[in-house]
């Protein structure tokens, strides 16, 4: 949620660099302009960080596909930006660090994707077999 805030914050600077950096891995973003895009990046990343702090309101399942989906733009950007990466390695240089080390984030989502759908199974796992112990009389 920092982050976020921080770009809702910003100056045009700012979003002009990161504009730069966004449109050079996703050309599509050179359409946009950059104040609407830095404004765009900080919403979804608050948007983002409340769905990480109460996954119960959208479920964990949710919060960790988004989580995934966003951490999976960022590993684009980290592949296809230039000097982000020694040549020829997945290896970051010295500059591409800083986002190499946000895979983490990518692990987050995909645990919390698949403890939701563990958690859903178990859940009608222990549903059936209630089920199947019920008394005819009283339905319990």
């Amino acid at each position: 949620m920092n982050s976020g805030i921080s770009k809702l914050l910003s100056d045009k600077e700012t979003y002009d660099r990161l504009h730069g950096f966004a449109s050079g891995a996703y050309p599509v973003l050179g359409k946009v302009p950059p104040g609407k895009f830095g404004k765009a990046l900080g919403a979804a990343e608050v948007a983002l960080g409340g769905m990480l702090l109460a996954p119960m309101v959208i479920g964990d399942g949710l919060a960790g596909f988004v989580l995934s989906a966003f951490s999976g733009s960022l590993l684009r950007l980290y592949m296809k930006t230039p000097g982000l990466r020694q040549e020829g390695s997945v290896r970051p240089t010295r500059d591409g660090t800083a986002i190499a080390k946000d895979v983490w984030l990518a692990g987050i989502g995909l645990t919390l994707m698949s403890s939701s759908v563990g958690s859903r199974w178990t859940a009608r796992k222990v549903k059936k077999r209630r089920g199947h112990h019920m008394d005819a009389a009283t339905g319990r």
